[in-house]
């Protein structure tokens, strides 16, 4: 039978600056894109904004957000949540050290459904891990508008060891 661990109440505020700094500014083409991080928690959960630029317009008619910024947006997003996964398993090792893991990281399955025309000034992302294995991680994602309407929608599996 699987014990289950309790898991802290937040992160330390070291860990979050330097998971939002490698999400945001290392990782270049999250930045190119603008992806911020709004919030990420020990249990597998990360969380995200995207303001709408030229620069990432799909159609020029609509002034709709690019499929490919969607799918990039998800699965980086994912990807957070599963490092804050990691971080949350392995709270008895320094914050620097954890950020390490990140480099172990890997898509190896994504798949997303349009369900909407993304229109608008800001989107929001949500990802959660729903199982962190000892080398994959299973996750979901949703892609809303902001008014909270689901656009996109999405699962993906990392290599995480």
């Amino acid at each position: 039978m699987k014990k289950n661990i309790p898991l802290p109440a937040a992160f330390e505020d070291s860990f979050i600056q330097g998971l939002t700094e490698i999400f945001e500014q290392r990782i270049v083409f999250n930045s190119v894109l603008g992806l911020k991080v709004t919030a990420i928690k020990p249990e597998g959960i990360a969380m995200g904004r995207l303001d709408m630029k030229r620069d990432l317009v799909g159609h020029f008619m609509t002034n709709q957000l690019h499929g490919g910024v969607i799918c990039t947006g998800l699965d980086a997003m994912a990807g957070l949540a599963c490092m804050a996964a990691i971080g949350g398993r392995h709270m008895d090792v320094p914050p620097m050290q954890r950020l390490e893991r990140f480099l172990k990281l890997g898509t190896i399955d994504l798949r997303v459904d349009f369900l909407r025309r993304a229109i608008g000034t800001t989107f929001h992302l949500r990802a959660e891990v729903l199982r962190l294995g000892s080398r994959v991680a299973s996750t979901r994602m949703e892609f809303t508008g902001a008014d909270g309407e689901l656009l996109a929608c999405g699962s993906a599996a990392f290599m995480v060891s």
